[in-house]
């Protein structure tokens, strides 16, 4: 949780097993900064201490301090699920308790004498799940499914978003805290304040339900061939055949995906198919202005095996498609920002992204839009 109030970070509140208390200047040159260690009671589970402990000393930070930022690590879940599996009584128990130490921590929030003129903003996530019998790091939906509980004054109460991810929990804080995001850092979050445009989400109300891919339960809806308002998909050169879901651009869903096959090894080429893959995803026309440079941005994650390869092109008012990035590597999920120079006179610009392959892996995008540099 952050507090709208300075444009640096005071105090810093990490509150796992061995509670540790960092006081620091944030972004600064001076990285001087005392740390304060509880010792181990030797007496008492790790669980049951994180329980007994975490909360109150949160609670008491809040009513007797003044901090800017507080971050608490409530692991009790996670002790559970990989002592007793996601499936069992005292995961469930371990639940309660984290909802209520959650809601003591945002009643000491709310008590705070000054909070009626304070801007607080409040987020609870998990970095994973885990299996019914216990542990995670695998690419199961269980394993890999999360979610982001968030409120504040600059978020609508009760809304559903599904254009959220992990990365922009840290930008969130930044931004809240008044911090500046600075390219050079590389983050691929974005704030959850800054709703993005995303034409992809559109599709919900209109995904389907499995034709070839048995992995995925019956009832999840979660792909369709019909692009979005404006976008459009070119088969012209695609084969025939093959598995149904992948064939050419498809739209899915997180969890249609994630279920397709373990470890994302899904393939159009899974099931008979003649010719090659290739097939281009065709993006709306953008304004541009002519002259100028304007900033073509996209989430990918682009798994290779020769001879495939991946391109993304521009064109310019219906001209030609001009290359701008070549896939013909691996490359794990990151968002790309590419400067365009706009020819003079240009007012519109569309993206192609053309897959070309036989036997290959996969490419994701996700998040297109073109802005000005």
């Amino acid at each position: 949780m952050a507090r709208r109030h300075a444009p640096a970070v005071r105090r810093g509140r990490r509150a796992p097993t061995r509670p540790v208390h960092v006081r620091r200047r944030l972004l600064g040159a001076d990285h001087r900064h005392r740390v304060l260690r509880e010792g181990r009671h030797p007496r008492l589970h790790p669980e049951r201490r994180v329980r007994r402990r975490t909360a109150s000393r949160a609670v008491a930070r809040l009513r007797d301090g003044n901090p800017d930022a507080v971050f608490v690590h409530l692991d009790n879940i996670d002790h559970a699920g990989h002592t007793y599996g996601a499936a069992s009584q005292q995961y469930l128990d371990a639940i309660h308790g984290a909802d209520a130490q959650v809601g003591q921590i945002v009643a000491a929030v709310e008590a705070r004498p000054a909070y009626a003129a304070e801007d607080w903003l409040i987020m609870v996530t998990a970095d994973h799940g885990h299996t019914d019998a216990g542990g995670h790091g695998g690419s199961t939906l269980q394993e890999r499914q999360t979610f982001l509980i968030a409120t504040g004054q600059a978020l609508a109460p009760g809304s559903v978003r599904y254009d959220v991810k992990m990365p922009h929990v840290a930008a969130s804080a930044l931004v809240h805290l008044g911090i500046p995001l600075d390219p050079a850092w590389g983050l691929d979050g974005r704030p959850v304040q800054q709703p993005g445009r995303d034409d992809f989400d559109a599709l919900r109300s209109t995904l389907a339900t499995r034709v070839d891919e048995t992995g995925v339960p019956a009832a999840t809806v979660g792909f369709t061939h019909t692009p979005p308002p404006g976008w459009s998909v070119d088969n012209s050169a695609m084969g025939g055949g093959g598995v149904a879901e992948w064939r050419g651009w498809s739209f899915t869903t997180d969890e249609f995906w994630t279920q397709a096959q373990r470890d994302q090894n899904r393939e159009w080429a899974d099931k008979a198919f003649t010719g090659t893959f290739d097939s281009t995803l065709v993006s709306p026309a953008y304004p541009v202005t002519g002259g100028g440079t304007a900033v073509l941005t996209y989430t990918t994650y682009y798994r290779h095996e020769a001879p495939q390869k991946g391109e993304v092109l521009v064109s310019y008012d219906g001209g030609t498609p001009l290359g701008v990035r070549t896939y013909t590597g691996d490359v794990s999920s990151r968002t790309e920002t590419i400067a365009l120079q706009v020819p003079a006179g240009a007012t519109s610009a569309r993206v192609r992204f053309r897959y070309i392959g036989g036997n290959d892996w996969y490419w994701v995008i996700d998040g297109v839009g073109i802005g000005r540099s």
